[in-house]
């Protein structure tokens, strides 16, 4: 594979590589790079993901967040005086409000990218954290479909 496939195809292609990989060696997916994609891969059996959306989308105002994807460029958040995701104990969601995140990416400070970067890779990091503690306790699957559920596709 060459990274850019359909998803479904790269699913298609994993799933059935996986059984033939040795379970004692490091599993490797390049390229997959949401947080459900990356959820269903550990799910799978995948050990090891990167992917440069986290910090791309962070670039773009792509933020990720408990509650889905948020786009911080939209004027809807030029008066939230929120934090970015209350669930999310990042530098950035205690001590910036959206607005504050909003009006950086409007006036195209540098800060910006680097702020909204921040939380994106806090977030993978709490993601993976949570997929790990899943797997542990046998909850991979379920751990899926709650972050499916919570997902703004």
């Amino acid at each position: 594979m060459s990274v850019g496939e359909p998803r479904h195809v790269t699913r298609e292609i994993v799933a059935a590589t996986i059984e033939h990989l040795p379970a004692e060696q490091p599993r490797y997916l390049m390229g997959v790079g949401t947080p459900e994609e990356i959820v269903e891969y550990a799910n799978l059996g995948i050990d090891m993901m990167d992917c440069v959306l986290p910090t791309r989308a962070a670039r773009h105002g792509l933020l990720f967040t408990s509650d889905g994807k948020v786009s911080i460029k939209q004027a809807q958040y030029a008066g939230d005086e929120s934090p970015l995701d209350p669930n999310c104990g990042c530098r950035v969601c205690r001590r910036y409000s959206r607005a504050y995140l909003r009006h950086l990416y409007a006036s195209n400070e540098v800060l910006a990218q680097v702020l909204n970067t921040v939380h994106n890779l806090s977030f993978y990091l709490d993601t993976m954290r949570a997929v790990r503690h899943s797997i542990s306790l046998g909850r991979g699957a379920r751990f899926l479909s709650e972050v499916w559920s919570r997902a703004k596709l």
